[in-house]
């Protein structure tokens, strides 16, 4: 066996156009589903955690190298995405650009990555046992269909960006400057530091890449999918962690609801449970798209023969990959209801770290 062997672009491209799966997503529901993948843990708790404990104020800086980092990532995937419009993300590109045997490993680390996540997501959601609920209801959607998994992540990725805009509204004329002194109390190393910690928050944009075949025009599409995404992600992340910084003390922000919690000391109860319903949706929306993007990097898996063929199977009337989708659902949801959160969640950034990087170093091989 050639441990080395390459899939041929125009192959794969051909393999893309006879998955049988549905071509029904536009460059906005792409873009979108990269919002629904990021929004959520990282803007509703990571700024306040970060800000705390690493950054202070200079968190919101912290965003933004985190951000330059991922965005060197999003043009490799995007360059991919381009060439080979198939789903598997960047165990697809791998298999194109450096062979099988990496491709293997680059595979089996996504679904690392994609599982723990989901379960880190899932179990930070509600605890035990709503963990488990939560997770199988959101395998039903997924298996009814791409079109209403689409829809729903769109309607709450609306209630989450309406949040967002209702505590700039609330929390901007409260800002006091003085809380930004000093904004490097944990010295310039604090932001590298916090930089590390909220780079977990920017991971989901590789789930558009693992939607290619099912976008209309994914030449086109996933690329503004992709970029377009993170790009507004990395603007929101900026700004409400400067706001938050701004309108309380840095050092009180240690707390699973910083934004809730920063509304209800300047005097907006009311606003506060808003934010605290959007924080919710939040996080359902990363459950549901990073199930999807689990779900699709099996049945790359299962197609080359990684994983055995037979629970590739496309379903006859929803048309989705029903199989691999209950059986990513079923282990996400036993990890989150029984295994320790600090403990999935220690292991999240290091399927990405090496997909990340072995993607990047293929687009150079190309």
């Amino acid at each position: 066996m050639d441990l080395f062997r390459k899939k041929d672009i125009g192959a794969l491209r051909s393999m893309a156009q006879k998955s049988g799966l549905t071509r029904n997503l536009s460059a906005f529901d792409l873009v979108f589903l990269g919002i629904g993948s990021v929004i959520g843990t990282g803007i509703f708790v990571l700024t306040g955690i970060g800000a705390a404990l690493y950054a202070g104020p200079g968190i919101s800086l912290s965003f933004v190298l985190a951000s330059i980092a991922c965005a060197f990532a999003g043009l490799a995937y995007a360059e991919y995405a381009s060439m080979v419009p198939v789903a598997g993300s960047a165990y697809a590109y791998t298999y194109a650009s450096l062979g099988e045997f990496l491709a293997f490993i680059v595979g089996w680390n996504l679904i690392l990555e994609y599982t723990v996540t989901c379960s880190t997501v899932a179990a930070g959601w509600s605890g035990n046992v709503p963990a488990i609920v939560i997770t199988m209801f959101l395998c039903i959607l997924l298996v009814r269909g791409t079109k209403e998994t689409v829809m729903v992540n769109r309607i709450l990725v609306f209630v989450k960006l309406a949040v967002i805009a209702l505590f700039f509204i609330l929390a901007v004329p409260n800002v006091d400057p003085m809380n930004w002194e000093p904004f490097l109390p944990y010295g310039a190393q604090g932001i590298s530091a916090g930089a590390a910690i909220v780079f977990f928050a920017y991971i989901g944009f590789d789930a558009v890449a693992t939607s290619a075949e099912e976008a209309k025009n994914p030449d086109r599409d996933l690329p503004i999918g992709i970029l377009g995404s993170l790009g507004v992600c990395a603007v929101l992340y900026f700004f409400v962690a400067l706001v938050l910084t701004g309108i309380v003390p840095y050092s009180d922000l240690n707390t699973p609801e910083p934004v809730a919690y920063a509304l209800r000391v300047i005097g907006y109860p009311i606003g506060s449970a808003i934010v605290a319903v959007g924080a919710i949706c939040g996080i359902t929306t990363v459950l549901l798209v990073l199930l999807y993007g689990q779900a699709r990097i099996f049945f790359a898996l299962s197609r080359d023969g990684m994983i055995p063929a037979g629970i590739c199977k496309i379903h006859k009337l929803y048309r989705t990959p029903y199989l691999v989708t209950i059986g990513g659902c079923i282990l996400v949801s036993i990890i989150a209801g029984f295994a320790p959160i600090h403990l999935i969640a220690e292991m999240a950034n290091i399927g990405t770290l090496s997909a990340f990087f072995i993607a990047g170093f293929g687009v150079l091989y190309l």
